[in-house]
């Protein structure tokens, strides 16, 4: 895990030796995996912020504990939807590009 690249925004906060190095409380850890899955999942680590101390966990599966969090999963999955039209409009305009007549092709076209 980047267990650094967490600190810096929050998410993460550990214990410190007198030596400087840092440690982990178990909690640490499980919080850890929660930021990576939120990661994965497409959010920015200012939103997971917003939204960490509103996640549990029931097992593997991330659950939400405030009212109000399913609201604000689903402005980053429209956020996340919009992302995914534009990417796919800017492939249709290469595509065409890439097809169009005269287009030189490997091999000498």
């Amino acid at each position: 895990m980047l267990l650094r690249y967490y600190e810096e925004p929050g998410l993460l906060t550990p214990d410190r030796l007198s030596s400087g190095y840092r440690v982990y409380a178990e909690k640490g850890v499980e919080t850890g995996r929660r930021v990576r899955t939120l990661l994965t999942a497409g959010l920015t680590t200012a939103t997971i912020a917003r939204v960490l101390p509103c996640v549990g966990e029931e097992g593997e599966q991330l659950v939400p504990v405030c009212a109000d969090l399913a609201a604000e999963l689903r402005h980053e999955r429209e956020r996340i939807t919009r992302a995914i039209d534009d990417l796919l409009s800017s492939r249709i305009i290469l595509d065409g590009v890439i097809e169009a007549p005269g287009t030189a092709r490997p091999g000498g076209g």
